[in-house]
């Protein structure tokens, strides 16, 4: 099955049905701006080359606004389904809907579970995750992480021969459990037949009144099933739940796409002032001056020289363009044209091959 180790069929659950009241925003929380792409976008980015059969995502929260932004922005070939819950009754009950969605498991088949607000997840962490799950034929592994502040994430709980016998949510830890630094980051790979008649197992009698997708660990476990982990590094298994986590991640994928590029032969004057949106594509010896910021859907040809200071915004940049301290905004700039210093070229201005537009001028 393309990246990952032989096996059944894969799936993919996506839970996008939060509002994130902690943003204080009414945007819903899956759709937040990270590195111009919403953060729901980035998970089935990552999801995308493991050749997943389909991908439920499940809805709440202005639903129809998700749905709309994912199925306009989600990568080419993925098969996804919408499932709505409409009384957010917890992570368990949003799974039980997802599985409707499937078709009959076959016995080999396996599921993904993966929360909306972690856009650091990357593929190999994926491909990792998956081929630890069937090596040994497990009926569940999920990421954990050891962090230094475990507050308001759900322990992990381990048996003496290692296997992880449940999971406790802050709410519920004892004094003793709350001092576990190892947590569940809330991402899994479960054996799929086994999960629908073990989320029928769990309850709610809990802190929150909730049915808690963790609760079904501890059912495997009991069921003397192997139940393990993947350890993940802890910033790419962060979730996002605020202004200040959002910052963070916005952060930590600035840096990631500008390694990228700087390997792929992308010159950078300060690449700690470089900004380069999720969905730019540059091309080769291409230099990028301090303080130089990509945004949206922008193409940039070979042997460009941009900035310092300029922002350039879902525009296409032909070959030997030289464009100074500028703004441009969905404009196209053909090759060897050059754009002076406090310029700005406008939404459908079209500058021509060789064309010199003079410091301080707006176009259209």
């Amino acid at each position: 099955m393309g990246s990952v180790a032989t096996g059944g069929q894969l799936g993919a659950v996506i839970l996008a049905a939060g509002e994130g009241t902690r943003m204080q925003s009414q945007i819903p929380k899956p759709l937040h701006d990270l590195c111009g792409r919403a953060m729901v976008l980035h998970i089935l980015d990552a999801l995308a080359p493991l050749d997943v059969d389909r991908v439920v995502i499940v809805v709440g929260y202005q639903a129809e606004r998700v749905c709309a932004a994912i199925e306009a922005g989600a990568p080419a070939g993925l098969e996804l389904r919408f499932v709505h819950q409409a009384e957010q009754r917890g992570t368990g009950d949003a799974v039980r809907l997802a599985l409707d969605a499937f078709d009959h498991f076959q016995e080999s088949d396996d599921v993904l579970v993966i929360p909306a607000d972690t856009p650091l997840l990357t593929t190999a962490t994926l491909v990792a995750l998956v081929r630890s799950h069937r090596r040994i034929d497990k009926a569940v592994t999920l990421l954990s992480a050891t962090v230094a502040n475990p507050t308001g994430y759900g322990r992990i709980l381990r048996a003496s021969d290692g296997r992880i016998r449940g999971i406790v949510e802050q709410a519920d830890a004892s004094r003793e459990e709350q001092d576990i630094r190892e947590i569940n980051t809330s991402i899994y790979c479960f054996r799929a037949p086994l999960l629908g008649p073990a989320l029928r197992r769990i309850s709610a009698g809990n802190a929150q009144g909730e049915l808690y997708l963790t609760d079904v660990v501890g059912v495997l476990f009991d069921a003397g099933y192997q139940t393990d982990s993947l350890v993940a590094e802890e910033h790419e298994v962060a979730g996002v739940n605020d202004r200040t986590q959002l910052a963070f991640a916005q952060s930590v994928m600035r840096r990631r796409i500008v390694s990228a590029w700087l390997a792929r032969g992308i010159a950078m004057q300060d690449p700690e002032r470089t900004t380069i949106d999720a969905g730019v594509h540059l091309h080769a010896d291409t230099q990028l001056l301090a303080g130089t910021m990509l945004h949206g859907s922008t193409v940039v040809g070979s042997r460009c020289v941009i900035g310092p200071n300029a922002v350039v915004m879902d525009a296409i940049i032909g070959d030997d363009v030289v464009i100074e301290s500028a703004r441009i905004e969905r404009a196209t700039i053909h090759n060897a044209a050059r754009v002076g210093s406090y310029s700005v070229v406008g939404p459908g201005a079209v500058i021509a091959a060789g064309e010199v537009v003079a410091p301080l001028r707006s176009l259209p």
